[in-house]
């Protein structure tokens, strides 16, 4: 009884004990790494756009003093959605925590009573330890099954108590992770708190500047010369970046075929040793006519499939918009012509073509919506471009392979970030007037090889 009772003590001690979790979360760590994959990338695009404003001459464009602000603005919103996303997902993975715990504190709380009744059942049957049964005299038959009784009862006492035993570490684990999520929610709530008074700070900000520059914005606007050097800008981004792009594919061409190589010299060397393997084994076997058949080389690597997926009246107005869904993603960008939706919900209030004045025609679209609106992937694709750029402001421009790209501008934020992979629609932005621009709304271009084409030819009217 003693050496039962002392170990039912032993784990009810422990079952009963405190665990103080400690305040650590890989949060912070995560987040570090995430932005240090960025860094190189995000500097090759930093290049990119001094080299293009190097050949600038206006210094003094209005819509300039603006940048500054519409970029806090920009990163703000996507920090804000960022940490919404991020909470939602770590209050769901704390409900599952603490649904474990509930469930796995009543096994425990199940085994502790059973493993009680077992000795109690123990004790109140006299407790007879073996060597005292075996040297009672008394009938053998009854001996051997008292014997074979006291074995099943330890043996179920100790997997109870191996099961307990693993319950109670799970439950401590499972307290450390609860604790780790809570920790992880206080951290987010920090930011969230900090991140909106960023936003406000900086939507003020832009407001008074807007108010100083508003004369001067309005007539920049109105220059020919200007305009023309917007389209300017963002045609030599585009080529630059297409550039980027092939260089990109070249590098991941060399690096597949160098792991080709490598992986057809492993198997021609495990080849080679099989081969080598029989033959020694041929030379030990007496018999002539021994012999094995030579293994035959597998396919050591399976080729790799590079193909990538492909104020004014109102000219008309959108109520379609992608829905999110991944068929498309994968498929050439070509094969979707017809069957695509613009990005926003809205009218539209500049058409392809249509005339700037004595500028140049509007190579996109101008979709009038109201600020914050969601903007939406068309297609499934790659952001390679996600800053502000002079006469777009807030700027993504998504590739989708087969050197056809997507053009969203004048956004009051971008929620994307250069590098990531997006899925048809995804939303990657919300519509804004950065800029400079005087309406809120999407500025929507679609190119191919660098030329643009009108999206209207492409997108679905159903």
């Amino acid at each position: 009884m003693s050496a039962h009772a002392l170990l039912l003590a032993a784990v009810m001690c422990v079952c009963a004990a405190s665990v103080q979790a400690q305040p650590v979360t890989e949060r912070s760590k995560q987040k570090q790494e995430a932005e240090k994959e960025r860094a190189d990338l995000q500097q090759r695009l930093a290049d990119l756009k001094r080299d293009i404003n190097k050949t600038e001459t206006a210094k003094d464009n209005a819509a300039d003093a603006l940048a500054e602000s519409e970029q806090a603005i920009s990163k703000a919103n996507r920090s804000l959605r960022d940490l919404s996303q991020e909470q939602s997902q770590t209050e769901s993975r704390l409900a599952q925590l603490m649904k474990q715990l509930d469930q796995l504190t009543a096994q425990v709380n199940a085994q502790q009573a059973q493993l009680s009744k077992l000795l109690r059942d123990q004790y109140v049957a006299g407790n007879e330890d073996r060597i005292k049964l075996l040297l009672s005299g008394d009938n053998p038959n009854r001996i051997n099954r008292e014997l074979q009784y006291m074995g099943y009862v330890s043996q179920a006492q100790a997997r109870l108590i191996d099961t307990l035993r693993a319950n109670l570490q799970a439950i401590r684990a499972n307290k450390a992770d609860v604790q780790n999520a809570k920790f992880e929610l206080e951290e987010i709530a920090q930011e969230e708190t900090e991140q909106k008074q960023v936003l406000e700070k900086e939507k003020s900000k832009r407001s008074s500047l807007l108010s100083q520059l508003s004369t001067k914005l309005s007539s920049q606007r109105k220059e020919a010369g200007k305009l023309q050097q917007d389209d300017q800008r963002l045609s030599g981004l585009v080529d630059k970046l297409a550039q980027i792009i092939e260089q990109q594919k070249k590098a991941e061409a060399a690096a597949r075929e160098k792991r080709r190589q490598e992986q057809l010299a492993k198997a021609k060397a495990e080849r080679e040793r099989r081969l080598a393997e029989q033959r020694a084994k041929a030379a030990a076997n007496s018999h002539p006519n021994a012999g094995g058949k030579t293994p035959s080389m597998p396919n050591p690597a399976d080729a790799i499939d590079d193909d990538e997926p492909p104020k004014t009246a109102s000219l008309g107005r959108n109520d379609q918009i992608p829905e999110a869904q991944e068929e498309n993603f994968g498929k050439p960008f070509a094969g979707l012509r017809g069957q695509l939706r613009l990005p926003v919900r809205g009218d539209l209030s500049a058409k392809f073509g249509s005339s700037r004045g004595d500028g140049p025609a509007s190579k996109g679209l101008f979709i009038r919506a109201p600020e914050g609106a969601e903007v939406r992937a068309v297609a499934g694709g790659r952001v390679v471009f996600a800053d502000w750029l002079r006469g777009f402001g807030n700027l993504i421009i998504v590739d989708h392979g087969n050197q056809y790209m997507t053009i969203y501008g004048n956004n009051q934020a971008v929620l994307k970030r250069a590098g990531d992979v997006v899925k048809a629609g995804d939303v990657i932005a919300s519509a804004g007037n950065s800029g400079g621009n005087e309406q809120s709304g999407l500025y929507f271009e679609m190119r191919h090889q660098g030329r643009a084409f009108d999206p209207l030819t492409w997108v679905t009217t159903r």
